[in-house]
């Protein structure tokens, strides 16, 4: 009776498991096609007289996708953060495909939005998604294989470190990927090359830096209907 039980516990425990994975991943890649939709619009945001920052929309959601794969890394395992990756990959390539059949679609004359500003909105997708693929996979693979190396390093010790060594380094390549991929292509003109690397880095290490706490509380809360301790993952 007791095994029956222990055993209807385990498959709760796995359907729990699923079901918080999957939220994770869907979460990661709702974030990573925000961001290559929304990129073409930039904002303005002074936090001090000296520290102004001029970037991308697309850069707010983005940094949410290195707390999910630190997450799913920490809580999941490396197989498992690769493959939210990948499947990232994939969403993206699907919406690129959606948006050119989109395009060629001719709107119709009662059309809220015509064929002229739909192509002005995303007319730049194509070289937005290519560009931001090419950064994403370097970042988010490097992301992933730099926080496992610090988690055997710490033996699953000192999260924070884990979290900041892996997502400050990955923020860093993505940064420089995609503004150099961006400029080369036309789409950002070269003289504002080294301003939005600098201030588009320092903006990413001012957000890593301030989702350490989460990912305490997210790896806390994920861990804690297995009764796990930090370091260990769950058997997905």
């Amino acid at each position: 009776m007791s095994s029956a039980k222990s055993n209807a516990l385990s498959i709760q425990k796995k359907e729990l498991a699923t079901r918080i994975y999957m939220i994770l991943a869907g979460l990661f890649i709702a974030s990573l096609i925000a961001c290559n939709l929304i990129f073409r619009k930039f904002f303005h945001w002074a936090p001090t007289s000296w520290l102004t920052f001029e970037q991308s929309v697309g850069l707010l959601p983005y940094p949410i996708t290195f707390l999910v794969t630190d997450l799913i890394s920490e809580c999941f395992g490396r197989k498992k953060a690769n493959l939210v990756v990948i499947s990232g990959l994939f969403a993206s390539l699907f919406v690129l495909i959606i948006v050119t059949v989109s395009q060629a679609v001719p709107a119709a004359i009662w059309s809220p939005v015509n064929d002229a500003e739909f192509d002005h909105v995303f007319g730049s997708t194509v070289v937005a998604v290519g560009s931001s693929m090419a950064a994403y996979l370097l970042a988010q693979l490097l992301d992933v294989r730099l926080f496992h190396f610090w988690k055997a390093r710490t033996k699953g010790k000192m999260l924070w470190l884990r979290n900041n060594l892996s997502t400050i380094p990955s923020q860093f390549v993505d940064t420089f990927t995609v503004i150099f991929l961006m400029c080369s292509l036309g789409q950002i003109e070269w003289i504002l090359f080294w301003n939005l690397i600098l201030y588009g880095f320092l903006f990413k290490v001012f957000i890593a830096l301030f989702d350490t706490p989460l990912v305490y509380l997210g790896s806390w809360l994920i861990r804690r209907p297995f009764g796990l301790k930090l370091g260990e993952e769950i058997d997905l």
